[in-house]
C-alpha cells in the first residue's frame, strides 16, 4: 500500500531530529526542511518495497547519488564528498530543493528502482564482540550469515583490525595484524557493567550473504549507489568504505539474493550443516515492518534444526522489544541502538543486551549482565 504524504513528513522529521541531529548538519537541516515541503517529501511517495523505504535515508541517497553526476553544480559546494567544504548557510536549502526538482523524473527513477544500502563498515567494531561472544559458546569456529547484507563487507569482520578506546585510557585490540582495514571505536561502561574480553581471533568457516538485491561491487554503477547511501559530510565513511571494498575484491562472499524471511532458511543451508551458526542482522529490521515478528519465528525455526546464535545491532523497538518486552533502559537514548545476542533452546529465546550502540560504530557503552 503506497504510503500518505503526511507519514513521509513525519519520518523526515524523525530523521532530522533523531537521526541526524548531531551527527550530520547537512543531513538535519535538509530533512528538517524536506519534511515541511510537499513537493519534495512527495518524492519519496515512489518507494518501492511497500513503504519500508519510504525514508529520509533513501531521498538523502537520491540527493546524494544526482550531485555525484552532477558535481560542479553550486549545490556541491555543500557535498564534502564531492570536494565542497562549505557549511550550511541560507542557500543551502533552496539549491537543494531546486536542485532536486528540475531533476524529479530522475530522482523519482532512483527512488522507485533502489533500496537503502547501508553497508557501515565501521558497525563491524560494534558487532565482533558479539560475534566472538557467540564463536566461543558454539566451540570456536562458525558459518557466518548475514541478513541484509548489501555488497556483504560486515562478511568480512574477521580480516579487520580494532582498536577500542576506553575510559581511562586503556585500549583493547583485535583482530590481524597486518590488515588494510582498521576500525576504531570508544568504549564506556555502563554503571555495574565491566569491560568485556575480546577475543584477538575470530574464525569463520563459511560465509554468505542475502539481501533483497545485493550490491555487485564489480559494477562501477553499484558502487557508485552504494557510495551515495552514506552520508555526504562524512567523507571518511566513504574513504573506509572503498577500502573495505577494495580488499574484499580479492575473496568475495557468497551473496544470496532473496527475501529475509522467505529465503532465511534455504540460504543458511548454502553453509555446511555441522558448523554453528551466526545469524548477523544491522538496522535491517526497521525496514521489515510488520513482517518482524514472522522473521524472529522464522529464526526460532532454524534454531531448531542446528545451532544458531542471532547477533543484532537494531534499535530495540526493532528487535529485542518482542523478545523482552518492558526494557526501557534499552529504548533511550532514542538515537542509540542495542547489541544483542540471542540464542534459543528448545524454542525459548535467551535474550542478552550487551551494548548500546551509536549508529554509524562511532562509539558504544557496554551494559552489565542481567540475571
Amino acid at each position: 500500500m503506497p504510503i500518505g504524504l503526511d507519514e513521509i513528513k513525519s519520518r523526515l522529521r524523525k530523521f532530522a531530529t533523531v537521526e541526524a541531529a548531531g551527527v550530520s548538519p547537512l543531513y538535519e537541516h535538509l530533512a528538517a526542511q524536506a519534511a515541511e515541503d510537499d513537493d519534495v517529501a512527495g518524492l519519496l511517495t515512489d518507494a518501492r518495497g511497500g513503504d519500508g523505504e519510504a525514508r529520509g535515508t533513501l531521498l538523502m541517497a537520491t540527493a546524494h547519488r544526482l550531485i555525484q553526476a552532477d558535481p560542479i553544480h553550486p549545490l556541491s559546494r555543500y557535498y564534502p564528498s564531492v570536494g565542497g567544504f562549505d557549511g550550511v548557510d541560507s542557500e543551502t536549502w533552496p539549491l537543494f530543493r531546486s536542485f532536486l526538482l528540475e531533476r524529479a523524473d530522475k530522482a523519482r527513477a532512483i527512488i522507485s528502482s533502489r533500496y537503502t544500502q547501508t553497508n557501515e563498515v565501521r558497525r563491524a567494531a560494534l558487532l565482533y564482540p558479539a560475534v566472538t561472544a557467540a564463536a566461543k559458546e558454539a566451540g570456536g569456529k562458525i558459518a557466518l550469515l548475514e541478513v541484509g547484507c548489501s555488497a556483504g563487507l560486515l562478511l568480512g569482520l574477521d580480516k579487520y583490525g580494532y582498536r577500542y578506546q576506553c575510559d581511562g585510557g586503556e585500549q583493547l585490540t583485535a583482530g590481524p595484524a597486518k590488515t588494510a582495514v582498521g576500525l576504531h571505536c570508544a568504549l564506556d561502561l555502563a554503571p555495574g557493567a565491566v569491560t568485556p574480553k575480546v577475543p584477538k581471533k575470530l574464525t569463520i568457516t563459511a560465509r554468505a550473504g542475502l539481501d533483497r538485491a545485493p550490491v555487485d561491487l564489480a559494477d562501477e554503477d553499484e558502487l557508485a549507489w552504494l557510495e551515495a547511501c552514506v552520508w555526504a559530510d562524512q567523507p571518511d565513511r566513504i574513504r573506509l568504505l572503498r577500502t573495505a571494498a577494495a580488499a574484499q575484491g580479492k575473496q568475495r562472499p557468497e551473496l544470496i539474493a532473496g527475501d529475509a524471511v522467505d529465503d532465511l532458511a534455504s540460504a543458511a543451508a548454502t553453509l555446511p550443516a555441522d558448523a554453528p551458526l551466526v545469524v548477523l542482522t544491522s538496522h535491517v529490521l526497521a525496514y521489515l515492518g510488520e513482517r518482524r515478528a514472522d522473521f524472529l519465528e522464522a529464526l526460532r525455526k532454524l534454531a531448531a534444526d542446528r545451532p544458531l546464535w542471532w547477533v543484532s545491532e537494531e534499535f530495540y523497538a526493532a528487535a529485542l522489544e518482542p523478545l523482552v518486552p518492558g526494557r526501557t533502559d534499552l529504548a533511550e537514548p532514542a538515537d542509540q541502538a542495542v547489541l544483542g545476542l540471542v540464542r534459543w533452546d528448545a524454542g525459548v529465546p535467551d535474550v542478552r543486551a550487551l551494548a548500546r550502540t551509536a549508529p554509524h560504530g562511532q562509539r558504544m557503552t557496554w551494559l552489565p549482565a542481567r540475571s
